[in-house]
């Protein structure tokens, strides 16, 4: 007796032939054969998980660049106000100097120094417009109440017509710009009452 193979089909399956049996089906998706499927379904699931991460890489790099750009917007006045004050910083001597030479001139009283003094005078008040111009203003000193965040004690005296911790001399004057002191002003300070 021959072995032969069952080649009848289950009764409601229809036949399908072979050379239909890797065919596209009616929508374009491979047959029920098609060993192309999971293949696809692969290629499918690369790509659209390549483009979710470069979409992620866009926007991340766009928010950075936006934070990048507010944060150079903030801090672009702060500099351009640090390279001022370093200017003012600077300059300040000069100012120092030239009250100083007017001071020993006027001490001089001379008669022919008078002329000088004007010239130096002329030329100290251009420098404080200058400087006034650019937001820079003095610090009140004399007659105030010492305050470390914007004087600086080099001496206290005895002195009974100012309270205890007043301002009874400035030595160098101070300056500020905006909320920041360029250079505390170096003052004389009360200690009250006098000696006992």
């Amino acid at each position: 007796m021959t072995d032969q193979t069952d080649d009848t089909v289950a009764p409601g399956e229809p036949e399908v032939p072979a050379h239909e049996a890797d065919a596209p089906g009616p929508d374009g998706a491979p047959g029920p054969g098609g060993a192309d499927a999971p293949a696809a379904d692969d290629d499918m699931a690369r790509i659209t998980a390549e483009r979710d991460e470069y979409l992620d890489q866009l926007q991340r790099t766009r928010a950075d660049f936006d934070n990048f750009r507010k944060r150079v917007e903030r801090e672009r006045p702060l500099l351009a106000e640090a390279g001022v004050r370093d200017l003012v910083a600077e300059l300040l001597p000069v100012l120092d100097n030239l009250e100083r030479a007017l001071e020993a001139l006027v001490a001089a009283g001379d008669q022919g120094a008078a002329g000088i003094v004007a010239g130096v005078d002329m030329v100290r008040q251009q420098l404080g417009g200058l400087l006034a111009g650019r937001g820079v203003e003095e610090i009140p000193a004399q007659g105030e109440a010492f305050d470390p965040t914007v004087h600086e004690a080099v001496q206290s005296l005895p002195s009974p017509d100012h309270p205890e911790g007043t301002v009874v001399a400035v030595v160098e004057r101070g300056y500020r710009m905006s909320d920041s002191v360029i250079r505390p002003a170096r003052v004389v300070v009360s200690q009250g009452g006098g000696t006992s």
